[in-house]
């Protein structure tokens, strides 16, 4: 069992740093610039893949823009990672927007008020 659990994690890390580097490469969507890859989640079957991106940008049509793009790209992300990954079968994937960074510059945000002559 602890294998498989390294094997997912590794797996993790790997569609992580590939996809990163096709958003930045391979993809011509100007929808997608500025979208980074936070974090990846494999279910225990090797069988989905939920991807955590955030955007620089706070407004809701670049958001919606940048959702639109992922999803456009999405099949041609996958058939990458089926040639770049060494696994038997390439997960679905799935985009999900990471709405952790946004909450944590407004926290940032909050202790710069508190604090204005730091």
């Amino acid at each position: 069992m602890a294998q498989q659990n390294f094997r997912v994690g590794r797996l993790e890390q790997e569609i992580q740093r590939e996809v990163n580097d096709l958003l930045l490469k391979r993809i011509r969507d100007p929808r997608v610039e500025g979208v980074t890859v936070t974090g990846v989640e494999v279910t225990g079957d090797l069988q989905q893949a939920k991807i955590y991106y955030s955007v620089l940008s706070e407004l809701a049509s670049v958001n919606q823009k940048a959702a639109a793009g992922l999803e456009a790209a999405t099949g041609l992300i996958r058939k990458e990672l089926g040639s770049r990954l060494a696994i038997y079968k390439t997960p679905e994937l799935k985009f999900v927007k990471d709405e952790s960074v946004q909450y944590g510059n407004k926290i940032d945000d909050l202790i710069r008020q508190l604090h204005p002559n730091d």
